[in-house]
């Protein structure tokens, strides 16, 4: 399906009109084209500055409140699988380098600490630390170090656009099967085999990831190659064969909407992030239902309880299909107690 936008009174697009595939499309300007090359919006355009990128009503709800954030992290803090035969629940990040992977996981890390920690090394998009080779795994302390939750999110080198570049399909998933061993550096000319040094070759459920997270900049959703988004299909399809539940992080949209860079809480108020947020799910062949935006901290020293909400609605997401992984397990691992 392909989405193309008519005009509302007032000049304004409309989001509600869905052209079906093998239709033509209209020739009036569509929603995307309040973006200028670089993702932000080009307010030169006459009804850019009419209809701004502020919707009346959010389309989701969320509560910006200190309650909210506080049921938020005693819930991730209390979190547990839910299985005698597991002690965490294991996220594999996924996406291109410069998505904001590593940022996501000091961000998140940062809500619990109160201040900006910067635990995965993180770089610049350009410039990216996470072209790093070796598997590593973050375990989210609670809120004192000597309190751990039981999430750990692991971080890899980004996604190539094949075989040969990046991280590949093949040793993509001999991670989520858990053959790959933790500090494993990876390289498109020596793939993950049975021969590789510390190869887990019988793994249990514990070595295996439960769920997987894609991660896309919202402000190169436009720019991403064919390829990268061949690949980003290729690999959903392998991992929903796997059984295992996937969901995506759209990261950086304070840099495709200026009123949600100026005040984030108007994240799901704004068009233009929804409009991407579509365009992300057609790269990934994802429902955006499974999409969520965050903004990760980055020159921030201190932490601000929206962001939070944002992060931690982030990761409640990902451990709600982490606990349907679960689920589904539970015939084939009696000892999971769900």
């Amino acid at each position: 399906m392909s989405f193309n936008f008519g005009m509302v009174s007032g000049g304004c697009p409309n989001f509600s009109a869905p052209v079906l595939h093998g239709e033509k499309p209209s020739s009036k300007p569509l929603a995307t084209d309040l973006l200028r090359g670089d993702g932000r919006p080009d307010s030169s355009l006459p009804w850019a500055e009419k209809c701004k990128s502020k919707m009346e009503s959010p389309w989701r709800d969320v509560a910006w409140t200190e309650d909210r954030r506080e049921t938020l992290m005693e819930s991730i803090s209390s979190y547990k699988p839910g299985s005698e035969a597991l002690s965490e629940a294991r996220v594999l990040l996924v996406g291109p380098v410069g998505a904001g992977k590593s940022s996501f996981i000091s961000s998140v890390q940062s809500v619990f600490t109160g201040r900006f920690t910067n635990r995965a090394m993180v770089g610049s998009s350009s410039a990216s630390f996470t072209k790093k080779v070796e598997l590593q795994l973050f375990n989210i302390r609670g809120r004192s170090p000597e309190q751990p939750t039981a999430l750990v999110l692991c971080d890899v080198m980004g996604l190539g656009d094949g075989e040969t570049t990046g991280l590949t399909l093949h040793d993509t998933l001999a991670i989520i099967k858990g053959h790959a061993p933790e500090g494993h550096k990876f390289s498109p000319e020596q793939p993950v085999r049975s021969e590789t040094v510390g190869y887990v070759k019988k793994p249990s459920l514990k070595d295996k990831v439960h769920c997987v997270v894609f991660v896309v900049d919202a402000s190169k959703v436009s720019s991403y190659t064919k390829g990268l988004g061949t690949t980003f299909q290729q690999l959903r399809e392998h991992i929903s064969d796997l059984g295992v539940h996937q969901v995506a992080l759209l990261t950086h949209v304070d840099k495709v909407c200026q009123e949600t860079a100026r005040d984030i809480t108007q994240v799901y108020n704004s068009r233009i992030v929804q409009q991407t947020m579509t365009k992300a799910g057609a790269l990934l062949g994802m429902s955006t239902s499974y999409i969520v935006p965050v903004k990760n901290y980055s020159s921030e020293l201190d932490v601000d309880e929206n962001t939070d909400i944002l992060l931690l609605s982030a990761v409640d997401h990902i451990l709600q299909y982490v606990d349907l992984y679960f689920q589904d397990c539970a015939a084939t691992y009696p000892k999971l107690s769900l």
